[in-house]
């Protein structure tokens, strides 16, 4: 007998949060590992190549910095995890692992919830206006931030 295909708990569709997300299928319990952050293995200097920044613009792209010599591109290829979506009151966390990254749930999410982790970006520059302009946020969550922007304290 062949082995049972097993299906991902989640499906990728359009969200109100940003463009697309990933929304749970089913009752996912808190400590589900439910997929790796894959990609293209970068330098910090080849992902600032290839994304430079744009005074003014808003900022997007699907890097992920696992350390301070590892970036890794999710934009390459078809790497699902790109599509889970920054919140300010997440219900998932991006877990390092031996340089691995894995999105894992941290409470009980329900059908249709949509998945997300706070990105916690960070940056070496003030926090200004106009730097949060271009790091927004829409996660609809009480306490939201306004920004992708890890805080400064």
């Amino acid at each position: 007998m062949p082995p049972k295909k097993t299906t991902r708990p989640f499906e990728i569709r359009g969200s109100p949060m940003q463009g697309r997300g990933a929304f749970a299928t089913r009752v996912l319990a808190a400590g589900v590992r439910l997929c790796e952050y894959g990609g293209e293995r970068l330098t910090p200097a080849e992902a600032d190549a290839r994304y430079p920044e744009n005074d003014g613009k808003r900022h997007h792209t699907f890097l992920f910095a696992i350390d301070d010599d590892v970036v890794i591109d999710a934009g390459v290829d078809n790497f699902i995890a790109k599509w889970i979506n920054h919140s300010c009151d997440p219900n998932c966390d991006a877990v390092v692992e031996d340089g691995r990254i894995w999105i894992d749930t941290i409470r009980r999410i329900e059908p249709g919830e949509e998945l997300a982790y706070d990105y916690a970006y960070a940056l070496t520059t003030r926090h200004t206006p106009a730097a949060k302009r271009e790091y927004p946020c829409h996660c609809g969550a009480k306490k939201c931030r306004g920004t992708i922007l890890k805080p400064k304290r």
